[in-house]
């Protein structure tokens, strides 16, 4: 072969490398270079709720996967826990579809069932992030696959309390301390380049104040800070929500950075500017960062894809206060729910006495979980230091509780004395945390939880 042929073929050869090194996969899978693949894109997406009153985590999550499947992740790399029993149920005025705004797009089409109904728990939440097949018990058996150089979405929308996570079964907690051990524990793995977390639920900034290490490359945004209500908008009495749905059909927080997210460009937003577009949008409460923050200057991108170049964007220029006309602490959509039974059905009916019902079943659970609560208060603290111990908020950067299996412990005994905490009794565990660090023993609160509670629960 000739010199002049050996420059050609030499020159071929550098230009076929740089072109690997170049090429972005549309497909989940960020760009290739010749020497280390940079990886694919992950996601989990989880409902940790079920009842129709619950309409809006699900609808949340479904919104959630076709962003991601817009944006090119292929199923095999999108994981989706929810229960599944919103688009079919009975009350369900549009049967098999789910909105998240109104006279939204169905965003139910095409969702992955991985795991629903009683598969939709704690220990296959953490198998899932894990990769850990063995360990699951049903589900389809999907799990986040992840390797080095991967990037992983997490997304996670429910109801919650300092220092835990509801799961469908009122029995089950996703536990701050858990979440961070599996977290760290996938770290070590080398199971991840880079993680991204989404949370919503109240008192969920909780989850990972003082605990999320900020060298994890994790970057983690919560609804709420440690101490407030995350709230859920476009809901029934709103304008422009049609009454027969009864309920809400998203939360604010998550709504808020879904919707941007369909407005924008993913290739030149990062996460930083969502972030400041979200805060500002969810103004009902502190929307809070944790981990690591160099994530911030992160295209949205590298984690959720894009649509095509092609796709013309309208953004979302409407105020807050016009975007959002009413919300609802998440506290207090099952009431708002049993309610609006109430008054949309006949007059006399047996639909009408089923919802009163059921209306002043609610009320009167909430009843004995703050008599309960307040009673159990005071007779470890006495009635003028009750209140002030139990309540008591620990400066910003620590943790909940120091003990953590003395605050699992506490709450199984008070649910197995005083009955389930429900979504509203789950605003009182900060008070659980409070008694452990104040030493309380546990012998001290089954006897007091037995006399608070000695007449039969609801």
């Amino acid at each position: 072969m000739s010199i002049q042929g050996l420059v050609v073929l030499l020159f071929l050869s550098v230009l076929s490398v740089s072109t690997i090194g170049s090429t972005l996969v549309e497909n989940g899978s960020t760009s290739t270079t010749h020497h280390k693949s940079k990886g694919k894109r992950w996601a989990l997406l989880i409902a940790g709720s079920n009842g129709y009153d619950n309409y809006r985590h699900q609808a949340d999550v479904c919104h959630a996967y076709q962003i991601l499947k817009k944006g090119g992740l292929k199923d095999e790399n999108i994981i989706v826990f929810m229960y599944d029993d919103i688009a079919n149920n009975t009350e369900n005025p549009r049967p098999g579809v789910i909105i998240n705004k109104p006279n939204g797009k169905d965003v139910y089409h095409g969702v992955p069932k991985d795991y629903t109904g009683d598969d939709v728990n704690s220990h296959n939440f953490y198998a899932a992030i894990l990769g850990e097949k063995t360990a699951l018990k049903g589900g389809s058996g999907k799990v986040l696959e992840t390797g080095p150089n991967d990037h992983i979405f997490i997304y996670y929308t429910d109801h919650g309390a300092t220092g835990l996570l509801g799961m469908p079964s009122e029995s089950d907690f996703v536990y701050a301390k858990d979440l961070i051990h599996v977290l760290k524990k996938k770290h070590a793995a080398k199971g991840y380049k880079s993680m991204v977390f989404y949370l919503e639920a109240c008192e969920s900034g909780s989850m990972f104040e003082g605990l999320l290490p900020k060298n994890m490359n994790i970057y983690a945004t919560t609804a709420s800070n440690a101490e407030e209500s995350s709230y859920a908008t476009y809901c029934d009495g709103d304008p422009g929500v049609p009454k027969q749905f009864g309920t809400c059909l998203g939360d604010l927080y998550s709504i808020s950075w879904l919707e941007d997210c369909d407005a924008n460009d993913l290739r030149k937003e990062t996460f930083g500017v969502q972030y400041k577009r979200v805060r500002s949008r969810t103004n009902e409460s502190h929307v809070m960062q944790y981990g690591d923050m160099s994530h911030i200057k992160e295209f949205l991108y590298t984690y959720m894809g894009a649509t095509p170049k092609t796709h013309s964007y309208a953004p979302f220029t409407a105020s807050p206060s016009e975007s959002i006309s009413r919300t609802v602490s998440q506290r207090d959509v099952a009431l708002l729910y049993f309610l609006q039974k109430v008054n949309r059905a006949p007059t006399g009916s047996h639909e009408k006495l089923e919802a009163q019902k059921q209306l002043r079943k609610e009320i009167a659970r909430r009843k004995h979980v703050d008599y309960s609560i307040t009673k159990i208060g005071e007779l470890l603290f006495g009635t003028e230091r009750s209140s002030k111990v139990l309540m008591n908020v620990r400066p910003a950067g620590q943790p909940l509780v120091d003990d953590w299996e003395c605050f699992k412990m506490f709450i199984r005994t008070y649910e197995s004395r005083c009955g389930k905490l429900s979504t509203y009794g789950m605003k009182y565990t900060r008070a659980f945390a409070n008694m452990c660090n104040a030493g309380v023993s546990l012998e001290k609160l089954v006897a007091v939880s037995d006399q608070a509670c000695s007449k039969k629960h609801v």
